[in-house]
């Protein structure tokens, strides 16, 4: 993988030129603001900025993005400079990228290639370093090239049977078998960390994760509630493996409180498939925290991007506080008053000067009691929208299968115990009784049972 850092101590860092491809009909600030976080990343990724230019067609060209002529007129200026890499704010076909460094005659690199770059970086763990291997051999696998097809071996024999293996399929059957080994080394991540999630639900603590867009102040908070000593810095992606500390809120409760790497507009999906492992602790939690940078000018846009993130994690809709982060640094005292007239559950805070921090521990401590609620459930087997709804938001503690139902333990939101009333029963209620039972009926009552099970946190 191409990269930016410079390996050699007495070099300085990598003279880079930002290129950006402005579409018509699209957001000029949008673009604006891309390419200003696109240098961000290239100075986290130990590379400095010369120069950047922006290219304006109707569609990207097939042949080198941005255009033969724009490229050659780009290469002159890389010349003049003396820029070292070329930093393009999209992510290129693998012929694109191809082309683009025959033209520039330096290295070429997409944003997703940045990105992985600055992971492999960061990354200290050893699950942090099987998850990012992962993803930059599935992001190389389509951009080998037929570099090394003068060394194909021809086969023996009389006939015509043709080549025999060329070097660059046994550069991709060995890039394919590296993938399923890591594959295969995350899932036994994924199940250590399916054992460890057991432990702590036996310990019945509530899960708290934090989110947010990278650089929006996640590791900061943790360290002000927990004292956790986590590396921060004003910087895109400062911490990147997760992190979980046991915290008691002022009643007394324990809770743990994890972490998380964090997102990115255009994050590749090579990177969110590999970390998988990692952020199901997301999809698994009782409450999410969503931090949010309030100084930032598209700080809403980035709450677009996050939410879209968990989506494809399966995680949104789950109960979420918005934290309104930085309100340091926000100049105007009505954009504090407007987002939180504006949103629910939502608090102001600055985790760098405590500022909030007494108000968010009572919206957590509100938000664990009043939603938290275990109940037992026998649920038909073809109710399959809610058996996924379940999942979706609620936390699953247990699950068994009895002929044609589906036997589950679960804490669930208030907004899902409408939908579930009819399901409940009680927890002496045994699995005869259950069996029996017509679908859409529970031994005892409902607003009982709720009322009993509640007392578990």
């Amino acid at each position: 993988m191409k990269t930016l850092h410079s390996t050699l101590p007495d070099q300085g860092p990598e003279r880079t030129l930002l290129v950006g491809l402005e579409i018509a009909g699209s957001d000029h600030w949008e673009r604006t603001e891309s390419l200003t976080e696109l240098g961000e990343l290239v100075k986290s990724a130990g590379g400095e900025v010369v120069d950047t230019a922006v290219q304006k067609l109707l569609k990207p060209t097939a042949f080198s993005y941005i255009g033969k002529g724009k490229a050659e007129e780009l290469a002159k200026l890389c010349n003049n400079k003396q820029i070292q890499a070329v930093v393009f704010d999209d992510e290129l076909s693998p012929a694109q990228s191809r082309n683009l460094e025959i033209i520039f005659g330096r290295k070429v690199i997409d944003r997703t290639q940045l990105i992985l770059d600055i992971f492999a970086q960061r990354a200290k763990t050893r699950e942090g370093k099987l998850q990012i291997e992962l993803a930059q051999l599935q992001y190389l696998l389509p951009r080998l090239t037929r570099m090394w097809t003068h060394l194909s071996r021809q086969s023996g024999g009389i006939g015509t049977r043709g080549p025999g293996e060329t070097q660059l399929e046994v550069d991709r059957r060995r890039v394919m078998e590296k993938i399923a080994r890591l594959t295969r080394e995350l899932g036994e991540v994924r199940q250590h960390r399916s054992i460890q999630r057991a432990g702590r639900l036996r310990q019945n603590w509530p899960v708290i994760s934090l989110v947010g867009y990278t650089n929006a102040g996640k590791s900061t908070l943790l360290n002000r509630l927990t004292d956790a000593d986590v590396y921060a810095a004003d910087k895109l992606f400062a911490t990147l493996d997760p992190t979980t500390r046991q915290f008691t809120l002022p009643n007394r409760q324990k809770v743990l409180i994890s972490d998380t790497v964090g997102f990115l507009k255009k994050l590749p999906h090579h990177l969110v498939e590999s970390f998988k492992a990692t952020l199901e602790e997301v999809a698994e939690s009782d409450l999410l925290l969503h931090v949010i940078d309030l100084s930032h000018d598209l700080y809403e846009s980035q709450i677009t991007a996050v939410n879209a993130v968990l989506e494809e994690l399966n995680a949104f809709g789950k109960h979420t506080v918005l934290i309104f982060n930085k309100i340091d640094r926000v100049e105007n005292p009505a954009l504090i008053e407007h987002v939180l007239r504006t949103n629910q559950h939502a608090v102001a805070i600055s985790a760098h000067t405590g500022e909030g921090i007494e108000q968010l521990l009572h919206e957590i401590e509100h938000q664990v009691r009043s939603w938290r609620l275990r109940v037992k459930l026998v649920i038909p087997n073809h109710e399959t929208a809610l058996l996924a709804e379940l999942h979706r938001v609620g936390r699953v503690l247990d699950t068994s299968y009895v002929e044609d139902s589906v036997h589950i333990t679960a804490h669930i939101p208030p907004q899902l115990q409408g939908r579930v009333k009819n399901y409940m029963v009680d927890d002496d209620d045994d699995s005869t009784h259950s069996r029996n039972a017509p679908a859409g009926t529970a031994k005892g009552t409902p607003a009982a049972a709720g009322r009993d099970k509640s007392q578990d946190l």
